[in-house]
């Protein structure tokens, strides 16, 4: 029998609620806090499935950023905990500073069509947000937390993996979420790591990680070719493909190309 939520999932909004109980119980246990944070960021909590669960836990706050403007109402009536701690708007444009003086974790079955760009304003606050523990496309999550050397290993894998420990936790079926998606979804947990800083300029290692992908079925002698140096003999790894390169690797050839 075809079960219905209580929202209308909207296409536009890349929406497909989760209608599994024991998934999101799963998915609230993996959000392991450090002692020093009690604030928890839910991104678009849709119809509750896991806001019920946040909301029981007693050990942090649990705020929620939710654009669906259908949604909003029918999760004020049913958890009136939220009432001041719901946010209506688009998560990508939050003053997340302002919101949050102190580090915060992130939780969320992620809208797929901005789950890469969620990512990203991670990156920004990183030095604030200790864990994340979010759904997404399975091909995204094994994505982001592939090791070098596999094809699935990408831009994501190299600029999140220096900042955060990342394991891939379980799959999801298609059959779990309300309308169904076409593909399968994963649950990935990333932890902050105790680095503070790049051995080389920060902004140029995204450049250099970004073109090296960019034609990532050449090698680097050709994907970076904008970047190398009239005399490029001394520069390392040339000769292989981005997807060979762990971060440390890219890391010292953004280092090296500066110079």
């Amino acid at each position: 029998m075809k079960r219905h939520t209580p929202v209308r999932a909207k296409k536009f909004l890349g929406q497909h609620f989760l209608t599994d109980e024991q998934v999101a119980r799963n998915i609230v246990a993996a959000l392991e806090l450090p002692d020093h944070v009690d604030q928890v960021l839910e991104i678009g909590p849709g119809t509750g499935v896991l806001t019920k669960y946040l909301l029981e836990e007693r050990r942090f706050v649990t705020r929620a950023v939710e654009i669906d403007r259908e949604s909003v109402p029918y999760l004020l009536e049913h958890f009136p905990a939220l009432k001041g701690h719901l946010i209506e708007g688009d998560f990508l444009k939050l003053d997340l500073a302002k919101l949050f003086p102190e580090s915060f974790a992130i939780i969320g079955n992620f809208p797929y069509n901005i789950s890469t760009q969620i990512l990203f304003r991670v990156l920004e606050y990183k030095d604030r947000i200790p864990l994340v523990v979010g759904m997404f496309q399975k091909e995204v999550a094994e994505r982001i937390a592939s090791p070098p050397g596999n094809r699935d290993y990408g831009i994501l894998s190299v600029l999140l993996q220096p900042w955060y420990d990342i394991e891939y936790l379980f799959t999801v079926h298609e059959q779990q979420f309300d309308p169904p998606p076409r593909v399968k979804s994963g649950v990935i947990r990333l932890v902050r790591n105790e680095r503070s800083s790049l051995n080389c300029d920060p902004a140029f290692f995204i450049t250099v990680v970004k073109c090296g992908f960019s034609q990532r079925r050449k090698t680097l002698r050709n994907a970076l070719r904008p970047l190398l140096p009239s005399d490029f003999s001394h520069i390392p790894y040339l000769d292989l493909r981005a997807e060979a390169l762990s971060w440390q690797q890219f890391e010292e050839l953004a280092r090296l190309l500066k110079k």
